[in-house]
This record gives structure tokens, sequence and C-alpha cells, in this order.
């Protein structure tokens, strides 16, 4: 399936690129025709000065790209000469990190300790995304719009953690992570390597259990209600299964087997659920109950104590 996907992407995209170079052959000869009614030499001025730009434009990102330092690659046992190289060039990297602090990082296991202290605000961060997705989603109930937003939070999340592990990561190595964490997350398996519906159907009970005693006259929006803490919770599980991956890719030492590390991200992501749909169903619930109380009693302006939950305030990672 996967081998057949491949193809069809690189299909359709051979054409795409086909289709532009034939629109580029196109209007470069309309536009030097236009010149040479002017003047022959002009126009060939004009054709000459065209493809000296199209050169500079394709030369000058290819030059960017290979002027970078090469990707913080992990190596593929933790023994060996290719595993102290990789250690010295992330002791390195770890030195110039602001959130460590003066922390030694002398030896491996000052490494690993680094590391620890980094993997504890990434899950903040982590948390803070799944947060936010489930709150999004849960209110929009737009399956297209759900999908955009998820995705642009998944982006922004990998971004966040790489800049907290990396402080400034190159283009290779975003590119590197980004595609790492896309083949384990969405294209190295399903979620047959857990069960996970054992993991949230517990956390799901509960918060809708204490949903139904908390809103006055919920069995009128029950449907809604319980669609909505569905999918959020479904799509902040994603996000914190994404956000584990990216966390794993960028604190191991050596390289791990891609379905082992989809397990293990599931069943932290699954263990992280319980706190998020939690706080994320309190705070859907607490607003719907505010406004049909706002609506049944006076629409006035609310008050202080009736301003809904907001995100739980996070500790602040250099502005992250």
């Amino acid at each position: 399936m996967l081998k057949t996907l491949r193809t069809i992407t690189l299909c359709l995209a051979g054409f795409v690129l086909l289709a532009f170079v034939l629109f580029v052959v196109n209007q470069t000869v309309q536009v030097v025709e236009l010149a040479e009614r002017v003047d022959p030499r002009f126009g060939l001025a004009v054709l000459w000065s065209l493809l000296v730009a199209y050169a500079v434009l394709l030369a000058a990102p290819a030059y960017l790209w290979l002027r970078l330092p090469p990707a913080l690659a992990p190596a593929k046992s933790d023994a060996g000469p290719e595993f102290e190289k990789h250690l010295e060039a992330l002791r390195k990297r770890l030195a110039r990190n602001p959130r460590l602090g003066e922390l030694p990082l002398a030896s491996r296991e000052d490494v690993e300790r680094a590391l620890t202290v980094l993997s504890e605000g990434s899950d903040e961060v982590i948390r803070d995304a799944a947060t936010r997705v489930f709150l999004t989603t849960a209110i929009s109930q737009s399956g297209r719009l759900d999908a955009i937003l998820v995705l642009s939070a998944h982006t922004r999340l990998v971004w966040r953690v790489a800049h907290l592990y990396y402080q400034r990561p190159t283009l290779r190595d975003m590119t590197y992570l980004y595609a790492n964490v896309a083949a384990t997350a969405f294209m190295a398996g399903e979620l047959e390597d857990i069960d996970v519906s054992e993991q949230i159907q517990p956390v799901l009970s509960a918060v809708l259990g204490s949903a139904v005693t908390a809103v006055p006259g919920f069995q009128m929006a029950s449907s809604l209600l319980v669609n909505s803490v569905l999918t959020g919770s479904a799509n902040a599980f994603l996000t914190l299964r994404v956000g584990m991956i990216a966390r794993r890719y960028c604190a191991t030492l050596v390289v791990e087997d891609r379905r082992a590390l989809r397990r293990s991200a599931t069943a932290q992501a699954a263990m992280m659920l319980g706190g998020v749909a939690s706080y994320g169903a309190r705070t859907l619930v607490k607003s719907v109950a505010q406004a049909s109380k706002r609506k049944l009693f006076g629409g006035g302006k609310p008050s202080a104590a009736d301003e809904p939950l907001a995100v739980a305030p996070k500790r602040r990672w250099f502005g992250l």
C-alpha cells in the first residue's frame, strides 16, 4: 500500500514539475518574442537575462542547502567512533543551550541528565499544545477545519520541541526531524502496537460521567457535548503522540526502531491524555454552563467569576 502511494505521489509530482517547466518555457518564449518586435538584439538580451535569472534563483537555494552543517542524526549503536562523534557534537550543542545553565556535560551520564531536564520542559510544551488542540477542535465541529488546525498545531509543536532541544536548529535539522516524525507517526504503521482503546476508554468514561452532573439540562445537549469531548480527546491524543515522537527523536543518542518508538510514544501519549482530556472537558462544560446561565437569566456582560477557564499557565521556555 505504501509503495503504491509513493508511486502515485511521485507520478503526480513529476506531472506538476513538467507542467511548471512547460509553463515557464512558454512564458519565456512569449516575452522574448515581444522583445524581438522592438529589436532582435533586445530580444536576445532579454533571453539571456531570463536564463541567468533562472540559474541564479535555482542555484542559490541549492548552495544555501549544501553549505549547511549536516543534521545531528543519532548513531546506530552506543559504542564505537560514530557514537563518540555524535556524543561530542551533541555535547557542543547542549553547551550552547541556555536552558541548561551551568550543568556539567563532561560524561555521557551528564549528557543524559541534561536531556532529561529538557524532556521535562518538552512535556509542558506538548501538554499545552494538546490542550489547545482539544479545546479548538471540540468547539469548531468542522472536519475540514479541524484537519487544518491539527496539522498546523502539529507542525508548530515539532518546531517548538526542536527549538527547546537544539536552540537554533538548521534547515537540515528540521527537515530530518519533520521527515522522521511524519514517517513514524503517519506512515510507519498503524495504532495496533498497543490497545489504545483500553487506555482511553476509562479516561473518557470518567470525563463524560462528571460532565453529566455538572451541567443543568445536559440531556438536551448531550449528543453535541459528547461528540465534542470525543473529537477533542482524539485530536489531543494524536497531538500528544506526535509530540512524544518528536521528543524521542530530539533526545535519543542511538537510532531507535520505529516500531518500538511508535509503541512507546503511543503509551506515553495515552498516559498523558487523562489530564489533558479532563481539564479540557471541565473547561468546555463550564463554558457551556455559563453561556446557558447568561442565556436563561439575562444577557448582561459576564462577571469576572463567570469567565471561562483559560489554558493553564505553563512555564515559559525562553519565548517558546
